[in-house]
């Protein structure tokens, strides 16, 4: 994998950069929607491609490893063939499940025992484990195995957590560099910042990350219910350590605000659930605020779902008419606000990486965001 950092904003720290894989560029500041089971949520691989111009997607680790399972992975030829999709991929390791579930696993230092949720079967997840697992699944770029640690968590915790993600990324890093890809082209690997919401453990975690020099870096732990401040705390701290000239990755988050906020502290890579799973449940995001798709307000409301969207379904359909479609409980809803979505995050981050190249992006942070918060 190659960054070239293009330019920094002379107000903030946002940056623009371009990232190259062996699938593909990826142009930075970047949204990455979630596709956690080899598909992103009610959405087609063409239209991410050509209507809501996704340059990357995630996939999920835990929830691939567990169906269809590797045997099918590999006899596919590695999750870009399985799924069609041609461009960049990234995993994660697995981390946030076994964080998730904490009724039914157990964290020591070899590693993650925990049950399927699927058909309550026991497994195993170790550094090595994991590392085995992701270069079969074939992402581009792959995460190292952490404990992700809840909100508020004691300092005590979040420190011994911490030191013991340091050392599983030592024993992932040993086992990535030992191993190879398994379909004839090369995959990165990124370590995880730790450290909950505490400055010290934050800094400590980011030089140690810092040490192991590898291509790009993740920030973890973050948006598991700390208010939004300390999130942007965090993230500066972690963004201020982490090397310039390699891409940052925040897991995780978020919504609009928080994904130019953290852009302005020099965050490059972003992904999260957030425009898939709110559309499902009727919250379409737009530039000018947010929209409550169920609201009786759009009953009569015949003009374009987003006058100033940029997928076809902006224009195609009606706030009445999508309305109609959640009230009626159509899937279809799910749908077209999913897509309206995405495409409306990742114009989000095109814009913000325009207004970086252009030099103006504070002025345009600064007049958006209040947008953003919008209830319409």
């Amino acid at each position: 994998m190659k960054f070239d950092l293009i330019k920094t904003d002379e107000k903030s720290k946002a940056r623009a950069g371009v990232i190259e894989t062996a699938h593909g560029k990826i142009e930075t500041p970047i949204f990455m929607p979630v596709g956690t089971v080899a598909s992103v949520k009610g959405v087609h691989q063409r239209e991410l491609e050509e209507d809501i111009k996704a340059q990357i997607i995630l996939g999920n680790t835990y929830h691939l490893y567990l169906r269809p399972g590797l045997d099918v992975l590999e006899q596919a030829g590695g999750l870009h063939k399985f799924n069609g999709w041609e461009r960049p991929i990234l995993t994660d390791s697995g981390g946030y499940q076994v964080y998730s579930l904490s009724g039914t696993r157990k964290i020591v230092e070899e590693g993650v025992t925990f049950q399927s949720h699927i058909d309550g079967s026991r497994h195993l997840f170790t550094p090595e484990g994991v590392m085995d697992i992701q270069r079969t699944i074939g992402a581009d770029i792959i995460m190292a195995f952490d404990e992700c640690t809840p909100y508020p968590c004691e300092y005590s915790y979040a420190k011994n957590s911490m030191e013991m993600t340091h050392r599983w990324l030592k024993r992932c890093c040993d086992r990535f560099d030992e191993t190879e890809g398994k379909y004839g082209y090369d995959q990165t690997l990124f370590p995880i910042v730790q450290g909950s919401t505490y400055k010290d453990l934050r800094k400590e975690s980011a030089e140690k990350i810092a040490s192991f020099e590898r291509e790009g870096n993740a920030i973890g732990g973050l948006s598991v219910g700390e208010p939004a401040e300390e999130m942007y705390e965090m993230a500066e701290i972690v963004c201020d350590i982490l090397p310039a000239d390699k891409p940052r990755y925040l897991m995780g988050v978020g919504t609009p605000e928080n994904i130019i906020e953290n852009i302005a502290l020099g965050v490059d890579m972003f992904d999260c659930v957030m425009p898939t799973r709110n559309a499902r449940n009727g919250m379409v995001f737009t530039s000018e605020g947010i929209m409550n798709m169920k609201n009786k307000k759009w009953e009569k409301c015949f003009e374009p779902l987003d006058p100033n969207g940029t997928s076809f379904v902006d224009s195609f359909y009606s706030k009445a008419y999508v309305r109609h479609l959640f009230v009626s409980k159509e899937r279809l809803a799910g749908q077209i606000a999913s897509i309206h979505n995405l495409a409306f995050y990742l114009w989000l981050v095109k814009e913000a990486r325009r207004h970086i190249l252009e030099g103006d992006f504070t002025s345009w942070k600064d007049s958006i965001v209040p947008k953003l918060r919008n209830r319409l």
